[in-house]
């Protein structure tokens, strides 16, 4: 059934969301404050994707660009509306709800900032049940709803119509290179679809996942009890019911540069064990690619690899990790619709050039 989302529920929310977008998808305490700026005390209604009405009109509305440019670069506020309304002036009809295109942080809350802007109501749901870095790693593509037409709208009112028919990566391709040119962040309206598209092809209930789970590691940190076994029994009973934890130590190395729109690069943590010479290494392009511990490969995309502080459960995204952190690395199942052979051509290990194949993360840890 549909539920109020308020203000207060917003750091629970942004942390949530943070820890499933396995490093990606922006920011969080930047999307949480435009939100609160807006809402005040308002609330916005958030509808179950299994209640919808088939011809609902939903227009999916997020951010672009390197996460390192994000931190820098604070939006202006009115961009992801601007791209909102341009689509639906393009396609000559007005949208009846909006949507995430991800979990992650800032991308949690782009479509509520839309919501709180225009009164419009959010589908809680989304078309990557974790974050990527590409626009065409959708489920949404990887099940028959393809990008085009796309709005892009910049922080001085620029605004761009993107439409390449079915060619999703060719879609991604000319909005990554203007998203570049615009200073390397971009807001977007994409994959317009009916309701009964969103049933087919969304990942659901992410939004209020991703809620519950941010609520459970405050929850679990106030009453004293362990904030990881919050994180796995909260996720035990969801498309996501296997945690396991990857590694215990220390960030020694961290190597990032934010290139071709994304921020890519690598972390290496240490045991933090004295007697022991381990090692994990994490691959990034925006989001946790692969973990390798001491070489052999422990977690690979589409699985979630989530870096959290070792203490907090504070989830930290790949534009924070710093040398000298003391981390938590856990491996997070993804649900079956994302490791069908169709979702792993789209955002599995060859889609990012990674030669090792798919295994499960629960399998393979």
């Amino acid at each position: 059934m549909s539920w109020q989302l308020k203000a207060a529920d917003l750091p629970d929310l942004a942390r949530g969301a943070t820890l499933l977008g396995t490093g990606g998808g922006g920011d969080p305490y930047i999307g949480m404050m435009l939100v609160k700026q807006v809402l005040g005390t308002g609330s916005i209604t958030i509808l179950d994707p299994d209640e919808i009405a088939d011809d609902l009109f939903v227009i999916p509305t997020a951010q672009m660009g390197a996460p390192t440019v994000m931190i820098e670069k604070i939006p202006a506020g009115t961009e992801p509306t601007l791209a909102l309304r341009t689509l639906e002036e393009h396609l000559g009809r007005t949208a009846d709800a909006t949507m995430p295109i991800e979990c992650g942080g800032i991308n949690s809350m782009i479509p509520l900032l839309v919501a709180a802007e225009t009164g419009l109501p959010v589908v809680d749901a989304d078309g990557m049940g974790r974050a990527f870095p590409e626009l065409s790693m959708e489920t949404f593509a990887v099940y028959g709803v393809h990008g085009s037409p796309l709005a892009l709208a910049g922080e001085r009112g620029e605004r761009v119509i993107i439409d390449t028919g079915d060619d999703d990566k060719q879609m991604e391709w000319l909005a990554r290179g203007i998203t570049i040119r615009l200073g390397g962040v971009g807001h977007i309206a994409e994959y317009a679809m009916s309701g009964a598209d969103v049933k087919r092809t969304a990942v659901p209930r992410t939004i209020s996942m991703a809620l519950s789970l941010g609520r459970a590691i405050r929850l679990a940190r106030e009453q004293h009890r362990s904030p990881f076994s919050a994180i796995a029994d909260t996720l035990s009973s969801t498309l996501y019911s296997n945690v396991v934890e990857l590694f215990e130590g220390k960030v020694t190395d961290v190597e990032r540069r934010t290139t071709d729109g994304f921020a890519k690069g690598r972390a290496a943590i240490s045991a933090l064990d004295p007697t022991s010479n381990q090692t994990l290494e994490i691959l990034f392009q925006n989001e946790n690619l692969i973990a390798r511990r001491d070489g052999e490969v422990v977690a690979i995309v589409p699985d979630l690899i989530c870096v959290v502080d070792h203490e907090s459960a504070e989830p930290i995204t790949t534009e924070g990790l710093r040398y000298g952190q003391r981390v938590r690395v856990l491996g997070i199942s993804t649900p079956d619709m994302m490791r069908t052979p169709a979702a792993l051509a789209a955002f599995g290990p060859t889609a990012f050039g990674l030669s090792e194949a798919f295994v499960p993360v629960e399998t393979r840890a």
